[in-house]
Order: structure tokens, then C-alpha cells, then sequence
């Protein structure tokens, strides 16, 4: 699903989310079923993944509640876009992506092949794919414009860039939600190898956790049960898309050609993937 009706100011339209805005100044977050691969929406769906994201979202969020507030408001929203959408708080976001690795792989893996470190945190040697880390890092990003790629930066950039306090803060905090949700999905049988934490503050000051949290579209999440460091690491995320539009698909990402048609195998195995660590983390039957 990627159209619905709405009579609601359209604040913002992103590659997953739109926000509209809401009569008392609160905001309706829309999960959609687009995917984004390699800083492009792809033209084909995911049949429900709209509805996975919220819904994981939310019992994330639930089960973080001890570590950090959320910007959750109410489930109550119209019959349009139930399942999908949530009412949230009008925060002032903070423009960095909060980045946890526990584990060594994706850009992380390619800059410590260059330089035996990530962010600027110097690394042990002979570390592989799929390591994990002796312990978390903290590897921000600051956010880009639409269309174009995050950039990776070191602490030092955040301070510069938000104050010595802030970045602490979500430095700190940061690393703390990782710790918490890293030992649920472990209980789960799910290792979290990395993830993306968006802040904003309240009026009063306040950081809670907002956007989408702990989902295949900001985390990467492997099986435990097959994790091997220098091994293949199949995953319950995109990947899936990326590893299609890598080597099978005849692409070139590297062109102006925007990226082919999903193959029905490609969509059904995707669906498939992100139901399977919804189900799999919350010990519940995915229902749309």
C-alpha cells in the first residue's frame, strides 16, 4: 500500500514515511510500503512492510520504556491507514543518525579494511565480517538530503557541530537503548548486529526517541543460530533488495538509470523476511 486518502496538510514525504499535520499541533506518522535501496524508492512495493515498521516500532518502543521516553501520542487513526500510522509528538529532531554497532560489517567493515578503525574508534586487528566488537561504538552520521548518502562522521564532528552536552547525551544514550534491545533479541534468537536511533526534544528539553526504532529498515538483524564472522550473514532486512540489485539484476547503481522492477520471488521473499522478525522478536502473529 503506497496511496491512501487523507484530508491533512502534507508536511513532509520521505522514501518510507509521510507526516501530516494534525488539528492539535500532534502528527500523523504514515509508514508506506516503499522500499529504498542505495539512496533511491524503488518503483515496487513491499506488500505490508508499512505495516511491520509501525508495529515493530511499537513494541519496541514499549519495551524500551525503562531506558527512554517516545514520541508516541495514540494508536487512534483514521480507518485509512490503521495498522500503518501512529499519532506522534511535534519534536525538534537532532540531525544526526544515532548509529550502534555491536558488530563489525557493512561501511564499518569497509573503513576498518582501510584504516583498522570506524568513526575514528580504533579497533582491535584481525577482526572479519561479522565480528562482533569488544564492546559497543557509537558511529554517527550526519543526515543528508533526500536522494543523497548519510555521512559517517567521528564524535568529535558531532560536538562541533551540537555542543560537548548534546552529544554526550546521545552518545550515551544511544549506546544504552542499543544494550537493552541487543540482550532482547539475543533471548530471541536474533543477533543485532547495528542500528539507527533518530532524538528529538521536547519543549522542555527533553530527548526521546523518535521516527521509526528497531526495525529491518534501520537495524540489521541476523539469525543467531547461523551467524559465523567471515561467513555469509543472511539477514532479516533489505539486504535481500540490495544483494537482487547487485548481482542479479544487470543494474548499474552507479548510473543515472533508476533501478528496475522488483521480480515477484524478490517481493514475496522480502515480505517474507521482515514478517519473519516481526514474528520472531515479539512472539506474535503478524496481522495487517
Amino acid at each position: 500500500m503506497t496511496d491512501f486518502e487523507l484530508d491533512l496538510p502534507l508536511l513532509h514525504a520521505g522514501k518510507v514515511r509521510r507526516l501530516y499535520a494534525l488539528p492539535d499541533s500532534t502528527i500523523l506518522m504514515v509508514a508506506t510500503d516503499n522500499i529504498s535501496a542505495f539512496d533511491q524508492v524503488l518503483s515496487t512495493p513491499i506488500p505490508d512492510k508499512g505495516a511491520v515498521l509501525n508495529q515493530l516500532s511499537l513494541w519496541w518502543f514499549d519495551q524500551l520504556r525503562p531506558v527512554v521516553a517516545n514520541h508516541v501520542v495514540s494508536t487512534d487513526v483514521p480507518p485509512s491507514v490503521h495498522g500503518r500510522a501512529v499519532v506522534v509528538q511535534n519534536l525538534d529532531m537532532v540531525p544526526v543518525e544515532c548509529v550502534a554497532r555491536g558488530y563489525l560489517t557493512g561501511s564499518g567493515w569497509a573503513e576498518y579494511q582501510r584504516s583498522g578503525s570506524v568513526c575514528g574508534i580504533p579497533l582491535p586487528p584481525g577482526l572479519v565480517d561479522g565480528s562482533r566488537l569488544p564492546e559497543p561504538i557509537f558511529t554517527p552520521a550526519i543526515k543528508a538530503p533526500l536522494g543523497e548518502h548519510d555521512e559517517n562522521v567521528d564524535f568529535a564532528t558531532v560536538v562541533e557541530l551540537h555542543g560537548r552536552q548534546l552529544a554526550e547525551q546521545l552518545r550515551d544514550l544511544t549506546l544504552e537503548v542499543y544494550g537493552r534491545a541487543e540482550g532482547i533479541a539475543r533471548d530471541r534468537g536474533i543477533i543485532l548486529a547495528d542500528t539507527k536511533f533518530e532524538f528529538g526534544r521536547r519543549p522542555d528539553g527533553t530527548l526521546v526517541l523518535g521516527d521509526e526504532v528497531l526495525t529491518p529498515d534501520s537495524s540489521r538483524f541476523w539469525d543467531a543460530a547461523v551467524w559465523r564472522p567471515g561467513a555469509a550473514l543472511p539477514s532479516f532486512d533489505k539486504q535481500f533488495v540490495r544483494d537482487w540489485l547487485t548481482h542479479e539484476s544487470g543494474w548499474d547503481k552507479a548510473s543515472d538509470t533508476p533501478a528496475p522492477p522488483l521480480p515477484d520471488q524478490v517481493i514475496a521473499a522480502t515480505r517474507a523476511k521482515y514478517i519473519e522478525a516481526y514474528e520472531r522478536l515479539t512472539g506474535r502473529a503478524f496481522a495487517a
